[in-house]
């Protein structure tokens, strides 16, 4: 059974993936009075910080959130029926777009699945469980899409402004720090489950439709897959319900671009 990260932050790193057994933290509101003149510069100054981090060092946080999300939850192993599962309907799938993929299924109930910005890709047993294979692969292209349109960067560096207990300063000169699993909980859980712009969503629900033809796989399955999502209602603990919009409407539209 896997260990479910605690809700730590409000979903700091990338990912997203995804989906994904996420940590969320309640940030409490501090009167402005209250904050001295040097906690708003440390503040400004960790913003300043975080939108400086350079491609490399986002890459660098992404594979050690990854190495942490493995620990955090059970990896099938190459003999289980879903890693051989997955591993067919992936055959090709080394790399796409420039990115090496490092794609692997977590035994878990939620119907969930998400990409980092290092290549990995985590898809949950739940959402092979209702979906067929080539569905499987829309959303795998849709959480690659997050990636290679930069939604992933984005939201680590904002994850990274929101992290109080995250210093990434001096970082760029000295190599990139390793992160404790104190920290590296915070970002999984700002960076991972927080919610795309519906703009982001619409524009992964793109890639996905051009990746799909670009892989000769069937594109209608990202309509059906939507479908299906919609069928399990309401969202509350799915994982992809809770941090993507409506899926009736993204099928409707799938199935109006597909046209």
């Amino acid at each position: 059974m896997r260990r479910k990260l605690e809700r730590l932050v409000d979903l700091s790193p990338m990912v997203a993936v995804g989906g994904m057994a996420g940590a969320v933290a309640l940030g409490l509101a501090v009167p402005a009075h209250s904050q001295s003149f040097g906690d708003i510069l440390g503040s400004a100054k960790k913003v300043a910080q975080a939108a400086t981090v350079s491609d490399a060092q986002i890459v660098s946080y992404f594979s050690q959130m990854s190495v942490e999300m493995d620990r955090q939850n059970t990896v099938a192993t190459a003999k289980n029926p879903y890693a051989v599962r997955l591993a067919k309907l992936t055959t090709g799938l080394a790399s796409y777009d420039g990115l090496n993929l490092n794609i692997k299924a977590y035994l878990a109930n939620d119907v969930n699945a998400f990409a980092m910005g290092d290549g990995t890709v985590r898809v949950y047993s739940g959402l092979m469980d209702k979906m067929t294979d080539d569905e499987v692969r829309c959303v795998i292209g849709h959480e690659i899409g997050h990636v290679k349109l930069d939604h992933g960067k984005k939201r680590m560096k904002m994850a990274l402004q929101k992290d109080a207990a995250l210093s990434v300063a001096g970082t760029a000169s000295s190599g990139v720090r390793r992160l404790a699993s104190s920290e590296l909980g915070g970002l999984i859980g700002n960076a991972i489950n927080a919610q795309h712009s519906q703009a982001a969503e619409t524009a992964a629900d793109d890639y996905a439709l051009s990746f799909m033809a670009a892989k000769s796989y069937p594109q209608p399955a990202c309509a059906t897959a939507m479908d299906k999502l919609a069928a399990l209602g309401g969202g509350g603990g799915i994982g992809l319900l809770r941090t993507h919009p409506d899926p009736a409407q993204r099928a409707k539209r799938m199935r109006a671009k597909i046209k």
